[in-house]
């Protein structure tokens, strides 16, 4: 079953997260939380409410949140809103370390400390590995929903 997938990250490490939005592990998976940069900043000067809007609306149909984790991540404001408003819709919710990526110049960057909201979540971490995505999102659903796990003899 497809999950849609919503991934917090900071707009620092968009170049990354493309990496791993575009590494096919997650096909038929529907993608969502990756606004236009344009759009997040015009957002953003509207207000903290204009921004909570957004983000709510990124969630809403989603099944599963990745939150990806690079050198300033667990720092944001708005990261800590995306993994409490995951948990309160009952996503299933991982982290995935993604500094060893490289960006856009070939530069690996830093895995930064873990979000706070993710550690108290209890979220499986991860650092990326290519093939693993799919595998990931479906397990941490699997985590959040345990009704919907096969039964087992």
């Amino acid at each position: 079953m497809a999950r849609k997938v919503f991934f917090s990250f900071h707009y620092a490490d968009l170049w990354r997260a493309n990496v791993v939005r575009n590494s096919g592990m997650i096909e038929g998976y529907a993608v969502a939380g990756f606004h236009d940069a344009s759009l997040w900043e015009e957002t953003k000067m509207k207000g903290e409410s204009a921004v909570r809007h957004l983000i709510d609306a990124g969630l809403d149909g989603t099944t599963v949140t990745v939150v990806l984790i690079g050198a300033e991540t667990a720092n944001r404001q708005w990261i800590s809103y995306e993994i409490e408003r995951s948990i309160a819709r009952k996503n299933g919710i991982l982290g995935i370390k993604i500094g060893a990526i490289k960006d856009q110049y070939g530069k690996a960057g830093v895995s930064g400390a873990l979000p706070e909201a993710l550690s108290k979540a209890g979220a499986p971490v991860y650092l990326w590995e290519y093939g693993k995505l799919g595998l990931w999102v479906e397990e941490a659903y699997n985590m959040a929903n345990p009704q919907t796990r096969p039964m087992r003899d």
